[in-house]
């Protein structure tokens, strides 16, 4: 028996499907686009970590109080493989979700989820309102100012730059850079 694998339509179908929600399915494509940036520059799968990327957060504007569980249910019930189910549920790892971070996958997609947020923020308040010309200093000034942006929990990126051992600065680079590729389609590509 072959095993289903998911395509980015059927993805982006389901996505919306239980996420009317604009910004959060923006949200869902900027972390496609980091995550599929991460891959290429790391070897990996572009088109499995982009489809984990964007289907992350599936559940969370149906059932906010059952975030990843419910994802679980969900992809379970479309025969997703188990890879990308636990790697879609790893990303509430601390949480809402005792999958803990393995994979480089798994440790990518935990790290940037917030850091999109952040860096996403960060353009929106610059005179451009663009991604394109947000710099790593940019984000890393916002990053200490506690009520920028208060929803963003610094902790978790933290934690995840630490599981990857990467820099916090490359981190924010990569972001910011896997960001500006879908730019036009999260609504950050501003006025350059």
């Amino acid at each position: 028996m072959n095993q289903y694998i998911p395509t980015r339509e059927d993805t982006l179908a389901l996505l919306k499907e239980y996420n009317p929600d604009d910004s959060l399915v923006k949200h869902a494509l900027a972390v496609e686009g980091v995550m599929r940036y991460i891959a290429r520059k790391n070897g990996e799968d572009e088109e499995k970590w982009g489809i984990i990327g964007l289907v992350h957060d599936l559940d969370y504007y149906k059932y906010p109080d059952e975030h990843c569980q419910k994802s679980k249910e969900i992809l379970e019930e479309n025969s997703w493989p188990e890879d990308y189910i636990r790697a879609v549920i790893s990303h509430g790892w601390g949480i809402c979700s005792d999958a803990k971070p393995e994979s480089l996958l798994e440790k990518t997609l935990f790290a940037i989820d917030e850091l999109t947020g952040l860096v996403a923020t960060t353009a929106l308040v610059r005179p451009s309102k663009s991604v394109l010309d947000v710099e790593v200093s940019s984000v890393k000034k916002k990053w200490k100012d506690k009520r920028f942006a208060a929803g963003v929990n610094r902790d978790i990126i933290l934690k995840g730059a630490e599981m990857l051992g990467t820099d916090l600065n490359e981190l924010i680079d990569d972001t910011i850079k896997g960001m500006r590729e879908v730019a036009e389609e999260i609504g950050l590509k501003g006025s350059l």
